[in-house]
């Protein structure tokens, strides 16, 4: 597909929806879903990097996950230490630099082994960012932003009056530009708790398919949708019209 005509979002963030019921609607477990899930992740994340897009947030596993089965919790951490460990040279060989946004709390210590493994050894490349959030959520991520400021105001490192927006988004998990694009797959129209504060300007796309199957010819399809809207960053006017 020739991209060179179309708008190409400088950040995408991905709500990976539907690896469950990907699986239960072909007689399988959920478990076979999350696997066909992080295949699908693994190609689809080096295509969109190759469109031109610079980050591509994926929202793996969210704090709330935690309540899910323990068996199910259990399969999708194995399933990071397999993978983050066997396919970090692949990474690498795409030219991605893969980082996490999230608390580290409540994380196994092979997860974190495993993280840090994959995050050093891509750490130099340039030809994109992977940011996968894992243990992640929107409020904990404000919450935490918010102690660190605080803390930095405690220390007298900075004053109140220096405290913007600007500082507010270096002191998330990750010193990241807004998200532009946000993509949920399976169908679901809600954010779940997803990097509240980077998603407050960008466009929602909700395609119903499930997330195995959201492949490098579907986000193609949500690319054409991106460059027919047209975007607006301001509120609302008095007279009720949008700026």
């Amino acid at each position: 597909m020739e991209y060179t005509n179309l708008k190409i979002p400088n950040h995408v963030g991905i709500i990976l929806d539907g690896n469950g019921r990907w699986a239960q609607n072909r007689g399988l477990n959920r478990s076979e879903g999350h696997k066909a899930g992080y295949d699908n992740l693994k190609k689809l994340s080096i295509h969109i990097l190759g469109t031109g897009v610079k980050v591509l947030s994926l929202y793996v596993f969210s704090t709330e996950n935690f309540k899910r089965s323990e068996e199910e919790v259990g399969y999708l951490m194995n399933l990071v230490v397999k993978k983050f460990k066997s396919d970090a040279k692949y990474f690498v060989e795409n030219n991605v630099k893969v980082i996490f946004s999230g608390r580290r709390e409540n994380l196994r210590k092979d997860v974190l082994n495993a993280m840090d493994y994959i995050a050093d050894l891509t750490k130099n490349n340039t030809k994109g960012i992977l940011n996968i959030c894992l243990n992640y959520g929107g409020h904990t991520e404000i919450t935490d932003m918010t102690k660190k400021i605080a803390k930095l105001v405690k220390e007298e490192k900075i004053s109140i009056d220096e405290i913007d927006e600007e500082l507010v988004g270096k002191n998330m998990y990750q010193d990241l530009e807004p998200i532009d694009f946000l993509i949920r797959t399976s169908g679901e129209m809600r954010l779940s708790n997803f990097m509240l504060w980077q998603n407050s300007y960008a466009e929602f796309y909700f395609p119903n398919v499930h997330f195995p199957d959201f492949n490098e010819k579907e986000f193609d399809k949500a690319l054409i949708e991106y460059t027919s809207r047209d975007r607006r960053f301001g509120g609302i006017n008095y007279d009720g019209k949008s700026n």
